[in-house]
């Protein structure tokens, strides 16, 4: 006799009979900032050019620093054995063959320095990687808080056209009474339509910035994106310390790192420069054999003799020249995003304290303006114009509320830029 499984065993086998990928599947990009970093890291093609450019100048340190290789040289001496033979190249019946091995030696420091000079470029190009990485998250979060921004202003649209339906059914309404007149309803009719084309055109700016976020994270311009959940959070007044973030922009800012590891290495390059005034030096070790057997040994040494001056001293001159403007160059950069820092600082309570306002007092009394004035407008006390222009101070602070928000979202991504870490 058999017994039928109840509802939840059953329940329970289907769950374990089915594939892994039916039971879970990866959610949708989008929602949040952090998993579209992840993506960015592993994917983007232009932040993977600098990594790999980076790592190639990491490679060039050890061959900076190393010895050319040595030359090997034969020389085969009375190949006719005084025109007794036909030529040959065989060591036992020529007249002697001389080998030569020799090697070029820099003067002394010259390796080091240009082992140093490989390395700080290195550093340079790790910095600029590092400062591509800043850049791409910069835009990833603007464009993310762009998307929010559009998202709440479809939301809200929406809202609105929603309204307006019910205020057309009151102007309808008060129409049918005799106690208003046609033209209400058809201006509730022509704010509709408006406010549709508005819909069209947010959809179409949401379609661009998904576009330009997939293009961000190496995906098809068409891929589906998950709804933004909201802004980030904003950080806490007290770690907006304008000499602090200022502390951590010196230390930590890609740019800046980038640009002084480019100085020195302007200033290893110059003492280079200044070291060709010195001869770099040959040295060779020369077996001659004569039959089968070795009959002498010479030791060459060579040495090239710094005669053209002119030309040295104009790359000791360029080489100064670079240096120096290396210092301009790094110094600028500083000023320049200082200042950009200071903006952003300012700025960034700056909409925090008109977001607050707007939620604390303008929203509320424009909400209170739109129910007086429906009122008003259902007892035949006021028109349907005023009537429109209430909802429309409803809707313009609820839009400065979200702009405020996307203002202070954008001005905290180029923060967190220029210092180079999250707040």
């Amino acid at each position: 006799m058999t017994y039928p499984l109840p509802t939840a065993a059953l329940a329970s086998l289907l769950l374990l009979l089915a594939p892994a990928h039916a039971l879970a599947e990866d959610p949708l990009p989008g929602a949040s900032v952090e998993p579209l970093l992840t993506l960015a890291r592993e994917n983007n093609p232009d932040y993977a050019s600098m990594r790999f450019e980076a790592q190639a100048a990491t490679e060039r340190i050890t061959p900076a620093g190393a010895l050319m290789d040595p030359k090997f040289r034969v020389e085969w001496m009375d190949i006719t054995q005084g025109g007794e033979q036909n030529p040959s190249l065989s060591p036992g019946n020529v007249g002697s063959v001389k080998y030569t091995w020799m090697q070029d030696l820099p003067w002394f420091g010259k390796r080091g320095l240009k082992r140093e000079v490989a390395q700080l470029e290195a550093q340079a190009s790790d910095g600029k990687a590092r400062g591509s990485w800043a850049e791409l998250e910069a835009r990833l979060k603007t464009v993310q808080a762009q998307r929010d921004y559009l998202q709440r202003n479809r939301v809200l649209t929406e809202d609105i056209l929603g309204l307006m339906r019910r205020l057309e059914q009151v102007a309808q309404a008060r129409y049918a009474g005799g106690l208003a007149m046609q033209q209400d309803a058809i201006r509730a009719q022509v704010e509709q339509t408006g406010m549709r084309a508005e819909l069209l055109a947010l959809q179409a700016e949401r379609s661009q910035m998904d576009a330009q976020l997939n293009a961000l994270l190496a995906r098809g311009v068409s891929e589906p994106l998950a709804v933004p959940d909201g802004p980030r959070a904003l950080p806490a007044p007290e770690r907006l310390d304008v000499a602090v973030l200022t502390e951590r922009l010196r230390q930590r800012n890609p740019q800046l790192a980038s640009e002084a590891a480019r100085l020195q290495a302007a200033g290893k390059s110059k003492a280079l420069t200044w070291l060709n005034r010195y001869p770099d030096v040959t040295v060779s070790l020369s077996p001659t054999q004569k039959q089968s057997g070795v009959s002498e040994w010479s030791v060459m040494l060579e040495f090239n003799i710094p005669l053209q001056q002119d030309s040295r001293r104009a790359q000791e001159r360029e080489a100064q020249a670079m240096l120096s403007a290396a210092q301009a160059r790094n110094e600028a950069l500083g000023f320049q995003l200082q200042a950009e820092l200071s903006q952003n600082l300012a700025a960034l309570p700056a909409a925090s304290r008109t977001e607050a306002l707007v939620t604390g007092s303008l929203l509320p009394q424009a909400e209170l303006g739109l129910q007086s004035a429906l009122a008003s407008y259902e007892n035949g006390k006021l028109d349907f114009a005023s009537l429109i222009d209430a909802e429309r101070q409803l809707r313009q602070a609820q839009q400065s509320r979200i702009k405020a928000r996307l203002d202070a979202q954008m001005r905290l991504a180029e923060i967190e830029k220029l210092i180079g870490e999250d707040l």
